[in-house]
């Protein structure tokens, strides 16, 4: 998901965890946080290009 999003529009923590929602994979956005900081992924704002 990450690296399909649009660059000027990043995906939150909570975006994400909606999406999975959608897809049954119930999941919190403190989970997401949590997996998306161990795998070294920058939050939104770090991740937003202008």
């Amino acid at each position: 998901m990450i690296e399909e999003e649009d660059p000027t529009n990043p995906l939150s923590d909570q975006k994400i965890a909606d999406i999975l929602k959608e897809k049954n994979i119930n999941i919190s956005r403190r989970t997401v946080a949590k997996y998306r900081e161990e795998c070294n992924i920058p939050s939104t704002i770090k991740r937003r290009r202008y």
